[in-house]
């Protein structure tokens, strides 16, 4: 498990480099496998503005290149980028001349008969990841023009690699390890602060809740979140969530995994509107009965496997996997949110069985609670 060490320290007072903690850890039978730093060779790179595209050069390597005049709240730079997605008012990592990627120091050139001032830039360009087709590394529309890219994202970071026995469930969460620390150091610890703005309806209202399966469901509670837009998470929790392996989806998806590896507790969000009945049913699955889970594939089912259902079908796989059926999409305004207590055994045996194994079913195999 990856833990980033600043947001470790949000948690816990800690007087010590990220070597002294993993020590600590060690000493206390937690075994820290490596630590190494989150950022790539980069220096730097700030915000840029794109404030305006302009002539079109023509094409290069199956991209269109085009003059873009960009700024960084103090300097204004022209650039030649083949970025698809390079437009007017978009906020990007920007390497200005004599900024350091990767693959060396950015320097003028000259591209076309135009002088190219800096790099508008890539993930892949950035040593960030793979992704490059897709254009420059888009930012919040808030970001502050002239940031240090670095600074921005978070990235001047150790990441604390962890490996965890099945009996400590309780250090599966940033929080988990950041108390563990507490109490070998005697810091002091601070629990992330909980603030719930509740709606005019009541949850019960709203959605209801059976369980058929108390055996394997010990608890299951639901709340509904209206007023949703889904749209991208902000920059912050992004790069948060990729730091510790996690690969971003949209602002719902993404909260309720940030949740799971702050707390340990896996959460599901479903798009209420999909759900028959705002019904949820938890049951024991029919024998033979299918379900498409969010991977795209077509399950099918034993009858000593948890389903999470409505009054209609299957729609997930409880504490393993969700279904297509019931899937958080852009058109989502209303999400019903899953947290659950399920049996390890069953998770274990469900998981194994189906060849699923996902962040939800290690924690909830191993006890989460």
């Amino acid at each position: 498990m990856k833990i980033p060490y600043r947001w470790l320290r949000e948690y816990v007072d800690l007087d010590l480099t990220p070597a002294q903690a993993a020590e600590r850890l060690i000493q206390a039978g937690i075994e820290v496998a490596a630590i190494h730093r989150l950022a790539p060779a980069m220096a730097g790179v700030v915000v840029g503005v794109i404030e305006a595209v302009e002539r079109d050069l023509g094409e290069s390597r199956g991209h269109r290149l085009r003059v873009c005049r960009v700024s960084t709240g103090r300097d204004r730079f022209t650039v030649v980028c083949g970025a698809p997605n390079a437009a007017p008012g978009v906020r990007a990592a920007f390497a200005p001349p004599g900024a350091l990627l990767p693959s060396g120091r950015v320097e003028v050139a000259t591209i076309r008969g135009v002088a190219s001032e800096g790099m508008l830039c890539s993930e892949r360009e950035l040593g960030l990841g793979d992704e490059h087709e897709a254009g420059v590394l888009v930012l919040d529309a808030d970001a502050p023009p002239g940031a240090d890219l670095r600074a921005y994202l978070g990235l001047d970071d150790d990441i604390l690699e962890i490996e965890i026995t099945p009996n400590r469930a309780d250090c599966l969460a940033v929080v988990g390890v950041a108390r563990e620390l507490a109490a070998l150091t005697g810091a002091p610890f601070r629990p992330p602060e909980i603030v719930l703005k509740e709606g005019d309806e009541a949850a019960a209202d709203l959605a209801r809740v059976r369980i058929e399966a108390p055996d394997l469901c010990a608890r299951f509670t639901a709340r509904v979140v209206s007023g949703v837009s889904v749209r991208p998470s902000p920059a912050w929790l992004a790069w948060r969530l990729r730091a510790v392996g996690l690969r971003p989806i949209s602002n719902v998806v993404d909260v309720t995994n940030y949740v799971m590896w702050e707390l340990g507790h896996p959460l599901h969000a479903f798009d209420y509107a999909t759900v028959t009945d705002a019904t949820i049913v938890v049951r024991r699955a029919r024998p033979g009965e299918q379900l498409v889970t969010l991977d795209g594939q077509t399950r099918t089912l034993r009858d000593d496997m948890l389903v999470i259902a409505d009054p209609a079908r299957a729609i997930g796989l409880a504490g393993v996997m969700g279904g297509a059926d019931t899937e958080v999409t852009a058109r989502t305004t209303r999400v019903l949110l899953e947290a659950a207590w399920f049996q390890p055994a069953s998770i274990r045996r469900t998981a194994r069985a189906l060849g699923l194994r996902t962040e939800a079913a290690y924690r909830f195999e191993r006890g989460a609670d």
